[in-house]
């Protein structure tokens, strides 16, 4: 009967270990089939085209070159590699400023004529209009469908996901915002978490330890919103009166954040690393006549070294993934970062905030996909360098 019941046991728990490696998978491959699905995707919204005169020989733009043409920051074709000739910029809500309502007609029937008609009276004309209305006589020229590749993606400087006539997903601030804030958080609370660790370790009396150690491990599990608020409310309007800033929301404040976020985790694992130093390494390291000081820098520090980096690279993890309390305190502008009290907009940040609103298997929802599938990588890249480092410490 116990053989029978341990045989159940055993395939239960092989079972849920297969199912739960299945749904891992299957996340896995959902993710990146959305993610990777925007390299399909056109710059031009969906369902219109770009026109111009058959003159013109430019064939084909990429976004960052549309919405400049359409916000008149590039005015003259010459930019582009055309004529040297005056871009005028034709939207097809701009339909009445050119044509009355008869001659439009009532159901707009009459609006493919009229196009066609505006692309041969100026030969510098680029229009933004509905496909349904270029006719197969069409005297113009269509721009080829540019579509969204990896580099613009990657490497682009603008995130305007809901941009007309051409949406754009820069991922380069987001990648920057994140590491940038990530980095100065973990710079800030290094010294003190360390400190704080040392303390708690060498310094402080068994009483002392038993009351903080857990108070500072109970840190861990206060909701990261709870920690948000705290920053909106006492670290945001501070930074602003001290920096003499428009708005307190910025890089800055987020990595305050942050760094008190992943000091919990700091403090705990590396005051664990040093516990485990052998007792009989500080009694010989005083017996030859080094201070307590010395013999925490010289014995103790470096005996522990494996433990305070794996407690430094899981610090990185938290601040990495944080969402709310991110999304609250840094201003949330998708640029890139040139000072500590710049606003700027993380990853995370960017996922929370935005999905909801993207409509689904549309470029924006797929471009957020994208940012998880880096996010992952980037996260993957901490979590082997734990393993790594608490394999060695082994």
């Amino acid at each position: 009967m116990k053989a029978f019941f341990e045989k159940v046991i055993s395939g239960i728990i092989t079972c849920s270990g297969f199912l739960t490696s299945i749904v891992i998978v299957l996340i896995i491959v959902f993710l990146f089939s959305e993610g990777f699905g925007l390299f399909s995707q056109k710059s031009i919204e969906d369902g219109y085209t770009l026109v111009v005169n058959k003159s013109n020989p430019v064939n084909e733009l990429n976004a960052d070159q549309i919405n400049k043409v359409f916000d008149q920051d590039i005015s003259n074709w010459k930019q582009l590699g055309g004529k040297d000739r005056p871009i005028k910029v034709f939207r097809f809500d701009d339909m009445l400023s050119y044509f009355s309502e008869k001659q439009l007609g009532k159901n707009y029937e009459n609006a493919g004529k009229c196009i066609n008609q505006l692309v041969e009276t100026y030969p510098g004309l680029i229009g933004f209009v509905p496909k349904e209305f270029v006719q197969k006589d069409f005297k113009g020229k269509q721009l080829k469908d540019h579509h969204i590749s990896f580099s613009e993606t990657l490497f682009g400087k603008q995130w305007f996901p809901t941009a007309t006539p051409a949406a754009q997903f820069g991922f380069l601030p987001l990648i920057l915002g994140t590491i940038w804030v990530t980095f100065f958080a973990i710079l800030f609370s290094l010294p003190f978490g360390l400190s704080v660790s040392i303390y708690l370790s060498e310094v402080a009396s068994p009483k002392i330890r038993a009351f903080l150690k857990p108070i500072i491990e109970l840190l861990n599990g206060i909701p990261s919103v709870v920690y948000g608020f705290f920053g909106l409310i006492v670290i945001v309007p501070l930074l602003q009166d001290i920096f003499h800033l428009p708005v307190g929301e910025s890089g800055l404040a987020g990595s305050i954040v942050l760094a008190i976020m992943a000091l919990p985790t700091i403090i705990s694992v590396s005051e664990d690393a040093m516990q485990n130093c052998p007792r009989e390494m500080r009694e010989a390291s005083l017996a030859l006549g080094a201070t307590q000081w010395q013999t925490i820098y010289k014995v103790v520090i470096p005996y522990s070294i494996s433990g305070i980096t794996s407690a430094i690279v899981l610090g990185i993890g938290r601040a990495f993934g944080e969402t709310m309390a991110v999304l609250m305190v840094t201003g949330n502008a998708a640029v890139i970062p040139t000072s500590l009290t710049d606003p700027l907009r993380t990853i995370p940040a960017t996922i929370a905030a935005e999905l909801g609103e993207a409509p689904a298997g549309g470029p924006h929802y797929q471009s957020l996909f994208l940012l998880g599938i880096i996010l992952f990588i980037m996260t993957m890249i901490v979590n082997w360098s734990v393993e790594y480092i608490s394999s060695k410490n082994k």
